[in-house]
C-alpha cells in the first residue's frame, strides 16, 4: 500500500508554476478504508445535468483552476452557444480610480460556438470526477459531440467537437469585451469617479494558426486571449490561453506558447484527472439526504476550480467575472465564508488568503491613516489582488476608516476577521510557520490599531467610539463586531505568543484589555449593533453576532449565555425584508452550536428552496460566491466541531439522517477524524493526530469502551468528568474507539439515501 505518495501540479498557472501539496498519508492511501470504493460512480451521483439549454451564469456549466473561469450558456439573441473566458488576475493598475474602478477585474470575452443548424436540444454532463464537461448539441443540421475542460495545471480552455456529416462547418468565434470596471454599467446606479475612461479596444491579430486578442491597458501592461483550432481525424478541438501581465507586455508571448504546446486532447486529460482524483481523495462525507449530499460535492468541485494558493483571494464571483457591481475582493464577509470549508474537507492546499496576507502583509500597513502606520494594520472593505484599495471617493472603493469619525465610513475589523481564517488554518494544520511569519505579527498590528481608540469611560470599562457594524447603516460606539474581534484577537495573541515562546512587551496591555473592554450591548431582543444602536431592522449580515459564530466567544456550552444566544438568533432572522442566502447558512452554523440538527437543516432547505439557483450558484444584485460555499461549511457543523480544545463528533444531526460516513474529516489540532453513524448512533470513530496536540473527543459513545492503536493494541485514555475522552495521542499516531465487545468493520461507504435525489442542473 502506497502511504508515501506525493501529488505535484504539472504545469504552469498564468506563468506562475503551480505548488504541489502533500496530502496527508491516509489521504493518498488506495480505497482500501472505503471498501473499495467505485469513486466514479459515487460522484456521479452528484453530476449536474442539462436537458435544457442554460441561459445565464447561473443555470450553466461552469470550468476553472483558481485563475482561468469558463461559464457556458446560451448566447443571449442568437444560435451559438457561449463560452465566456475571465482570469482572476486580469485586472485595471489605476489606483487613482479606487478598487472599484481603477484596480477592478476586467472582462475578457467569449466563444461562441456557433452551429449549422438551428438547436434543438442537449444533453450535457458536468462529470465531477473528471472535472470535465461532456455531452451533444443536436441541432436541425445534425448533432455536436463535446468535451471541455480547463486544464488544472495550465491556463488552457479545452474545448473537442466531434460534429455529424452536417455540422462540419460549426465555427468558433471570439467576441473581445469592453475592457471597463463591470461597476460603470448605468443599471447598478454607481457612477464612476470623473476622468474615468475606458481601456483601448482590443486588438484582434494573426500569428501563424494562431489568433489573438490583445488587450491593451492605459496603465501599462496587457492581457491576451490565444487561441487555435487543431483538427484530428473527425473532431476539432479549440485551445485557448489567457495570460496577464504588468507593467511589462509579455501576456502575447506566454498565451501563444500554451497554445501551441497543448497536447492532443486525450492525453491533456490524463494529467488533469490525476489532480482531481487525489483532489476528492483528501476526504469523504456521505449523508443520507441526497441532493445536500450532491450539492455538498459540487461545492467542493466549485471551490477548487474557484481557488488556489498562489491565486488571487476569490473576488465576488470568483473566476467568472459577470456583470457585477462588485468587481473587487471583498472583505467583510465574502472571503471569510469563501474560506471556511477548506479545512473541515481537508484541502489547505486552497489557502490564498493565509497565502495573500502574508505576502501583502506591507500592503496593510499602507491601508490605514498615515498617523497609525507605524504600528498599525488593515484591510478595506473592497481591495485588489495586491489588496491595495487605492484612492477613494464615492462608488469608488471603501477604506478602513478611523473609530470615532464618520467619513470615511469606519469599517474597521476586517482585516481582524481575515485574520481568523488564518488561525483557523494554522489550529487545523498545528503549522508554526504560519503563526509566527504571519498571524501574529498581523494580528498585533491589527489589534494595535484599535488600541489607539479605547479608552476608559466612567464605568472604569475600556470603550470605543463609533465604528461600522457591516452593512447595518449605522455607526455605534462600543460596536459588536467589533468587540468580539478585539477580545478574540487579544486572546490569540496570548495564546500565540505564549505558543511562540515570546515575551511580548504589550502582552500586559491585552491582558487589560480582556480584563476590562466594555460588555456586549444588549437589550431585550439580544445583542444590539452597539451602544445605543438596537437591532430593530431586517439586516443579511450576522455582523453583529460574530461572538456567537464563527469566533465562539459566546457559546452555548454556557448555559448562562444560552438566552441571549437564542433571543439573538430568533430575533435577527425575524426580521423578513432584507435577509439573503447567507443569513441562512449562519443561523445554521448556529443552530448547529446549540445542538440543534433539524433547525440547521430547516435553515439550510430554507437556503437552497429560496436563493440557490439550477448549478448551485447564488445572486443578489450580481453573481456571488460566497453563500454556497459557506453552506458546505454549515453541514461541516452539524457533523463536526473542533472549537475550545473538544472535538465534537455528529453534534447536530437531525434524526432522519440516521447514518453518516466521514473519513479524514480535519480538525482543530490537526487530527483527521473518519467515523461511522449507524441507526442513529455512532458506530466507531478512528482519529489520526498529526502535531500530537492534546486530543479530547465528545461523542455519544458511552459505557466500556475499546480504544486501541492501528496495531490493535490498547491506547492510553480517560474518561473526563463531563463524559468526554481523553486520548494520549503523539504525533502520527492514531486510536480507534468503539464500544467494548463491539466488531465494527471499519470501512467507510456512501450510507442508504432517504432524500431527493433529483439531480442539479437543468435535468
Amino acid at each position: 500500500m502506497d502511504i508515501t505518495r506525493r501529488t505535484v501540479l504539472g504545469g504552469a498557472l498564468a506563468g506562475v508554476a503551480a505548488a504541489g501539496f502533500a496530502p496527508s498519508a491516509s489521504a493518498v492511501e488506495n480505497d482500501f478504508a472505503l471498501g473499495g470504493l467505485d469513486w466514479s460512480g459515487f460522484l456521479g451521483t452528484a453530476d449536474l445535468i442539462w436537458r435544457r439549454m442554460p441561459k445565464t451564469w447561473y443555470e450553466g456549466p461552469f470550468l476553472g483552476n483558481g485563475f482561468l473561469g469558463s461559464g457556458i450558456y446560451a448566447e443571449p439573441g442568437r444560435n451559438a452557444v457561449r463560452f465566456n473566458v475571465q482570469h482572476s488576475e486580469v485586472q485595471d493598475h489605476r489606483p487613482e480610480f479606487g478598487s472599484l474602478f481603477g484596480l477592478a477585474r476586467l472582462p475578457i470575452g467569449h466563444f461562441t460556438l456557433e452551429p449549422v443548424g438551428a438547436i434543438t436540444g442537449i444533453d450535457w454532463r458536468m462529470d465531477l470526477w473528471n472535472a470535465e464537461l461532456r455531452g451533444t448539441i443536436t441541432t436541425a443540421a445534425g448533432s455536436l459531440s463535446l468535451r471541455a475542460i480547463i486544464h488544472t495545471g495550465q491556463s488552457l480552455l479545452a474545448v473537442e467537437i466531434e460534429p455529424t456529416e452536417g455540422e462540419r462547418g460549426f465555427a468558433w468565434v471570439f467576441h473581445p469585451a469592453e475592457s471597463v470596471s463591470p461597476r460603470t454599467d448605468p443599471k447598478f446606479g454607481k457612477p464612476p469617479p470623473a476622468g474615468y475612461v475606458a481601456n483601448p479596444p482590443a486588438s484582434l491579430e494573426s500569428s501563424g494558426d494562431s489568433r489573438l486578442s490583445v488587450q491593451s491597458l492605459l496603465s501599462g501592461g496587457e492581457h491576451v486571449t490565444a487561441w487555435r483550432e487543431v483538427a484530428q481525424g473527425s473532431k476539432r478541438t479549440l485551445y485557448a490561453s489567457v495570460a496577464w501581465s504588468y507593467p511589462k507586455r509579455t501576456a502575447a508571448r506566454e498565451a501563444l506558447k500554451t497554445v501551441r504546446r497543448a497536447e492532443p486532447f486525450s492525453a491533456l486529460t490524463a494529467g488533469h484527472r490525476r489532480w482531481w482524483h487525489d483532489y476528492y481523495r483528501h476526504g469523504f462525507l456521505s449523508i443520507p439526504d441526497t441532493r445536500l449530499q450532491s450539492f455538498y460535492w459540487i461545492q467542493l468541485y466549485k471551490i477548487a476550480s474557484a481557488a488556489r494558493r498562489e491565486a488571487p483571494v476569490m473576488a465576488t464571483c470568483g473566476p467568472w467575472l459577470e456583470p457585477t457591481p462588485w468587481p473587487a475582493t471583498w472583505w467583510n464577509l465574502n472571503v471569510q465564508l469563501e474560506y471556511w470549508l477548506i479545512h473541515g474537507s481537508n484541502h489547505l492546499e486552497l489557502d490564498a488568503v493565509s497565502h495573500a496576507l502574508g505576502k501583502y502583509q506591507e500592503n496593510l500597513t499602507s491601508q490605514v491613516a498615515e498617523p497609525y502606520q507605524h504600528d498599525s494594520a488593515g484591510i478595506p472593505r473592497t481591495t485588489d489582488m495586491n489588496l491595495l484599495n487605492g484612492a477613494v471617493g464615492t462608488n469608488a472603493g471603501f477604506p478602513v476608516g478611523i473609530p470615532g469619525k464618520a467619513t470615511p465610513t469606519p469599517e474597521v475589523g476586517n482585516l481582524t476577521w481575515a485574520l481568523h481564517n488564518v488561525w483557523l488554518s494554522y489550529r487545523h494544520t498545528m503549522d508554526r510557520r504560519l503563526l509566527r511569519e504571519t498571524l501574529f505579527p498581523l494580528l498585533r498590528k491589527a489589534i494595535n490599531y484599535y488600541l489607539h481608540f479605547l479608552a476608559p469611560g466612567t464605568d472604569g470599562k475600556l470603550h470605543l467610539p463609533a465604528t461600522f457594524s457591516p452593512e447595518y447603516g449605522v455607526n455605534a460606539p462600543d460596536c459588536n463586531y467589533d468587540l468580539a474581534l478585539i477580545r478574540w484577537g487579544c486572546k490569540t495573541l496570548l495564546e500565540s505568543a505564549a505558543e511562540l515562546r515570546v515575551d511580548d512587551p504589550l502582552a500586559r496591555r491585552w491582558r487589560e484589555v480582556l480584563a476590562t473592554l466594555v460588555p456586549y450591548p444588549a437589550d431585550a431582543n439580544g445583542y444590539m449593533i452597539g451602544a445605543g444602536v438596537p437591532f430593530a431592522k431586517s439586516h443579511r449580515h450576522y455582523s453583529h453576532l460574530l461572538q456567537i459564530y464563527p469566533l465562539y466567544e459566546i457559546t452555548w456550552e454556557r448555559p448562562e449565555h444560552r438566552r441571549i444566544i437564542e433571543t439573538s438568533l430568533d430575533h435577527w432572522v425575524g426580521f423578513e425584508g432584507a435577509l439573503q442566502g447567507y443569513t441562512f447558512t449562519g443561523a445554521a452554523s448556529m443552530s448547529a452550536q446549540m445542538l440543534r440538527g433539524e433547525k440547521a437543516e430547516f435553515y439550510l432547505g430554507e437556503l437552497q428552496r429560496r436563493y440557490i439557483q439550477p448549478n448551485t450558484m447564488y445572486k443578489e444584485s450580481g453573481p456571488v460566491i460566497e453563500t454556497p460555499l459557506s453552506a458546505a461549511q454549515s453541514l461541516h457543523d452539524m457533523l463536526v466541531q473542533s472549537w475550545g480544545g473538544v472535538i465534537r463528533l455528529f453534534p447536530a444531526v437531525p434524526a432522519k439522517w440516521a447514518d453518516a460516513a466521514l473519513r479524514d474529516f480535519r480538525t482543530e489540532g490537526a487530527f483527521l477524524l473518519s467515523a461511522s453513524r449507524q441507526g442513529g448512533k455512532t458506530r466507531w470513530v478512528k482519529i489520526t493526530s498529526e502535531a500530537g496536540a492534546p486530543c479530547v473527543l465528545r461523542t455519544d459513545l458511552d459505557g466500556e469502551l475499546a480504544v486501541r492503536d492501528r496495531w490493535g493494541r490498547p491506547k492510553r485514555w480517560r474518561r473526563l468528568p463531563n463524559g468526554d475522552i481523553r486520548i494520549d495521542l503523539r504525533r502520527g499516531e492514531e486510536a480507534v474507539v468503539h464500544h467494548a465487545g463491539d466488531r465494527p468493520d471499519f470501512e467507510i461507504r456512501p450510507v442508504p439515501s432517504n432524500g431527493d435525489g433529483t439531480p442539479w442542473g437543468m435535468p
